[in-house]
């Protein structure tokens, strides 16, 4: 027969699992409102953009929710060690998912400006999507390293925000010679802008979410450090 002890444990364990699973429910949510903003950006679809919008309530009630739930956690089973780790990495990880999931109203709002304002003219159309597929892949990439404690796959999500920083700086340069060339295209030339900051910063928080991940395994806090240092503790190297 199982002790009251183990029969906690177990509780415990199912009651992670349980948390767990939720922020991986809300990660899924927020990557589908990141792909249909950039849609509706790139088709010219306002009103796909509006319902991004809409949704947003849906993932700051899942960051409520699962937040509750730690909070639960955390007084009824006086959680020690790797598990506090562990809900403390939820809790970090849930506000980036949140902030992602406004950076996606964000694309989505400016969407609606641009279009609805019959400027349809896009001068970075291109480059913004290339750095969306690396910013969104960072967030897969975030979240699978969170769903199998990955190491790696967290070490390569904060390398490749080097990349979309890079990328960024280059929209940037790209619009500022739009903008000079052709004064009429300021208002707009601002708005991609937008865009293209959104889309950097989902980046952001998907390094954050990745750093966590070697937070919760190593138990060391790689936040504000190099990527080499990152590197070195998550991979050994």
């Amino acid at each position: 027969m199982a002790s009251s002890s183990e029969h906690t444990s177990k509780q415990f364990d199912a009651e992670l699992e349980a948390v767990r699973a939720r922020v991986l429910q809300m990660g899924g949510l927020v990557e589908d409102q990141i792909v249909r903003a950039l849609d509706a950006f790139a088709k010219a679809d306002t009103k796909l953009a509006a319902q991004v919008v809409e949704d947003d309530h849906r993932v700051n009630a899942l960051e409520v929710e699962i937040d509750e739930s730690c909070s639960t956690v955390i007084a009824r089973r006086q959680a020690v060690a790797s598990d506090l780790r562990m809900l403390m990495m939820v809790v970090k990880t849930i506000t980036d998912l949140e902030r992602i999931g406004d950076e996606a109203a964000k694309i989505a709002r400016m969407t609606q400006l641009i279009y609805e304002s019959g400027r349809r003219f896009i001068p970075r159309d291109i480059e913004v999507r290339h750095v969306a597929d690396i910013a969104l892949g960072m967030l897969r990439n975030a979240l699978d390293a969170f769903a199998r404690l990955d190491l790696t796959v967290a070490a390569k999500v904060v390398r490749q925000d080097e990349l979309v920083d890079t990328e960024f700086r280059h929209i940037i340069r790209e619009l500022i010679t739009f903008m000079m060339e052709d004064p009429r295209l300021i208002s707009h030339s601002i708005e991609v802008l937008f865009i293209a900051k959104a889309i950097e910063r989902i980046g952001d928080h998907a390094k954050n979410m990745s750093e966590y991940v070697v937070y919760m395994v190593k138990g060391k806090d790689v936040r504000h450090t190099s990527v080499e240092n990152l590197e070195r503790e998550a991979l050994g190297t």
